[in-house]
């Protein structure tokens, strides 16, 4: 039995808006965009999700806002505090946490946290180009999609996993790419 892993970082935020702490950094409107898009690419494709885990962060519920709206989805989000600005190590345990019931998870939240959970789920073994392009950056907005080869969240460990899919917003839109390209 397999369980799916969507990771979902968080789009573009704002540095521009004088807010008194990380935690309520805005989106700005590149990163509106790359939301959408990403909600877009996610219908088009047929990804689905069972249930969401996400950080409480203004940048993460402004990001989730615009992807449902591309994605033309529903979610009713599960607000983890624990995933903000989180560890890898963090991550395994609040997946850990998450009930069977659930098959198909889609956790939204921030880096270096999700990228290096990607490389602790998913064994280098020199097979993955996808997992060489998370290496190279995992962008803002970018979604990685893997399958890990558990049937309880509980038993989530290093190299249960396998990556399927690696997409940023650049590889949509070539607008979206980094800004001094």
């Amino acid at each position: 039995m397999t369980l799916t892993l969507t990771l979902f970082r968080h789009a573009k935020s704002s540095w521009d808006d004088a807010v008194p702490r990380d935690f309520d950094r805005p989106l700005n409107k590149r990163g509106e965009k790359a939301a959408l898009t990403m909600g877009i690419w996610v219908k088009r494709n047929g990804l689905t999700f069972d249930h969401v885990v996400a950080s409480p962060a203004v940048r993460v519920i402004e990001t989730i806002d615009e992807f449902v709206k591309g994605a033309s989805a529903q979610v009713d989000p599960n607000w983890d505090r624990r995933i903000y600005l989180a560890s890898s190590a963090t991550l395994m345990d609040v997946l850990r946490d998450q009930a069977d019931e659930h098959k198909n998870l889609l956790m939204v939240g921030h880096n270096p946290g999700l990228e290096d959970l990607v490389f602790g789920l998913c064994p280098d073994d020199g097979t993955s180009p996808l997992r060489d392009l998370v290496w190279e950056k995992y962008p803002t907005a970018a979604i990685a999609r893997m399958e890990l080869n558990i049937a309880h969240w509980a038993d989530v460990d290093r190299r249960c996993g396998h990556l399927t899919h690696f997409i940023r917003p650049r590889d949509l839109d070539p607008d979206l790419g980094p800004e001094d390209e």
